[in-house]
């Protein structure tokens, strides 16, 4: 068995319009076949909000609906950030940008030993250098 998923808020906007890759969906696939939610992190919902006020944003949903519609769907749950998740997010091992949200997905990994699902670059730079597992979708 793998470890949990913890997708990223590209992937999530790629999940809700079907624009994974196949490997990004059969790893999906994997994680519901052994019972084990594919997490989301809070600050996706920040960014999900920060894109729609820029103007960023492309839904039929408002942004809150089209986040609950997400963390419901089949085999999703939403990841819980902590304050030692926050705190450490500003202590984090080796070279990683400064970049808020990526500090926290970052962080929850570490913390709950998930792997982040992500087509950020500087995320898979920080995995490929060893400080967590990850994804390429």
């Amino acid at each position: 068995m793998s470890a949990p998923l913890l997708i990223d808020t590209c992937v999530a906007l790629w999940i809700m319009d079907d624009r994974l890759s196949a490997s990004a969906v059969e790893a999906l696939g994997r994680a519901i076949g052994d019972g084990k939610p594919t997490y989301v992190s809070p600050i996706t919902a920040w960014e999900i909000g920060t894109l729609a006020r820029k103007g960023r944003f492309r839904s039929s949903y408002t942004p809150q609906r089209w986040f609950e519609r997400l963390i419901t769907a089949p085999g999703m749950k939403l990841a819980e950030i902590t304050a030692s998740i926050l705190m450490e997010s500003q202590h984090l091992p080796g070279p990683m940008h400064g970049d808020p949200a990526d500090r926290i997905i970052a962080a929850t990994a570490r913390e709950y030993g998930f792997t982040v699902m992500t087509r950020d670059r500087a995320l898979l730079d920080y995995a490929e250098q060893g400080y967590l597992a990850a994804i390429a979708c």
